[in-house]
């Protein structure tokens, strides 16, 4: 079995019927436990398309703009790009990526609300004109280098703001304030973005002062004399399901009511955790083992609890130093589970934690959970990924010290060409190679 090679050549396993991803990740494990036994990443891509089928049939009226920091793969970006998504980016390697894979700059969104002078004049080399703005020196600096750009103002919103402790976005006040002085400097303003933290609990209730809110500053700023035809909902989208309905069970009637399709505004969104995060696993081992206490004492027969006293603190080979870096901002990462071992019954589980390889204290990758006792060797998978545990990475495939793995099925590979993603004349980058188990 081949793996990743140097860019900018990819391999792409595809995988025979039968064939699961866990059967490939069994058997990269099998090769890396005679070498190094390095961490490495598989990445499903038909399971980008899935997603993108998925949001096509609950939010038709929505287009998806992929936020290119949530996981910037080249093979991620190209396959969405020839899925025909906009992009959203924060910097100028970014804006150069996606141009990379022939997206038109007009699908791209420079973001970001302090943006550095050179990133702005980059998007204007390149006539990508949709820049995110929500203050005035910024507005001043976008007049100065772009003065052709198109703004979107960043709106606030009480859900955003009830989690973050810096000031993110304009109010309704500054908002007016800004589109008078975009009238007077000559630059456009097309429309408004604004974010809703995913963990929000009343979803309803933001969407609606939030859209409520927007509704009114298309009023400003129609008011001042801009066409405004582009509303940004934001990247408040998980990759399950259930919270993508209850989404969009919150947002169409308050789209209808203040957007309706009649009134000729373009509606996107941001759902990059949702088409990723699944996306990817990734394979850790164990490399180091401690026992705090010494007793041990097995559990009832049936139940699922504590063994006795006994405490493990395992070392494993990626840290938040590495690929759990978003541990660093305050995210949780799940437990994960142990490769090849079922958990029976009757078989004891102790309090542990994982920590990373670099012995510093914060380098502790979970806290606390419950798992049988591990053996230096055993792996590790940790599933959903694709966003939350890779995001600190800036090019996944490029990254020496972590291999990724590219894979899909043939039933999704004959879906794609069938629904007109033609990727052995889009993706050249891409080989294929007949593989089964």
């Amino acid at each position: 079995m081949k793996g990743l090679v140097d860019e900018p050549h990819y391999i792409i396993e595809l995988r025979e019927e039968g064939v699961t991803v866990e059967d490939v990740i069994d058997g990269y494990i099998s090769e890396h436990a005679l070498v190094e036994k390095s961490a490495f990443v598989v990445g499903d891509l038909g399971s980008l398309m899935k997603q993108h089928v998925r949001w096509r049939s609950m939010a038709p009226n929505v287009q998806p703009y992929y936020p290119v920091k949530c996981n910037s793969s080249p093979a991620v970006i190209e396959v969405l790009a020839s899925l025909g998504l906009g992009f959203v980016c924060t910097n100028k390697a970014e804006v150069s990526l996606v141009l990379e894979h022939s997206v038109p700059p007009e699908n791209i969104i420079l973001s970001g609300v302090c943006k550095q002078l050179a990133h702005i004049k980059h998007a204007a080399k390149n006539n990508v004109r949709h820049l995110v703005c929500d203050n005035q020196a910024e507005l001043c600096k976008i007049v100065r280098a772009h003065p052709n750009a198109k703004l979107l103002l960043q709106l606030t919103t009480e859900a955003h703001a009830a989690e973050t402790s810096v000031a993110f976005g304009s109010s309704l006040k500054s908002c007016r304030h800004l589109l008078e002085k975009a009238r007077d400097l000559g630059v456009q303003v097309v429309g408004v973005t604004f974010h809703i933290p995913p963990s929000c609990q009343d979803l309803q209730q933001a969407y609606s002062h939030a859209l409520s809110d927007a509704c009114c500053v298309f009023d400003m700023g129609v008011e001042f004399g801009f066409n405004m035809n582009v509303l940004d909902i934001g990247c408040g989208f998980t990759g399950s399901d259930f919270q993508l309905q209850q989404v969009e069970s919150a947002v169409r009637p308050l789209l209808d009511a203040h957007f309706p399709p009649l009134s000729g505004v373009q509606v996107l969104a941001q759902p990059g955790s949702f088409y990723v995060s699944s996306a990817f696993n990734l394979a850790v081992n164990v490399i180091g083992k401690k026992m705090l206490t010494p007793q041990w004492h097995s559990l009832d027969h049936g139940e699922l609890g504590v063994g006795g006293n006994a405490e493990f603190l395992y070392y494993i080979n990626e840290g938040v130093y590495g690929s759990f870096s978003c541990k660093l901002l305050g995210n949780t990462i799940p437990v994960p589970t142990v490769h090849k071992r079922a958990l029976w019954a009757e078989e004891a589980v102790y309090p542990s934690s994982l920590w990373g390889p670099s012995l510093d204290q914060l380098d502790q990758v979970v806290e606390h959970c419950l798992l049988p006792e591990l053996n230096v060797g055993d792996w590790l998978l940790f599933s959903n990924i694709g966003a939350d545990g890779l995001e600190e990475r800036s090019c996944l495939a490029s990254s020496s010290q972590l291999p990724i793995y590219y894979t899909i099925s043939t039933s999704d590979w004959y879906e794609m060409q069938e629904s007109g993603v033609t990727l052995d004349s889009t993706m050249k980058t891409f080989s294929l190679i007949q593989h089964s188990m």
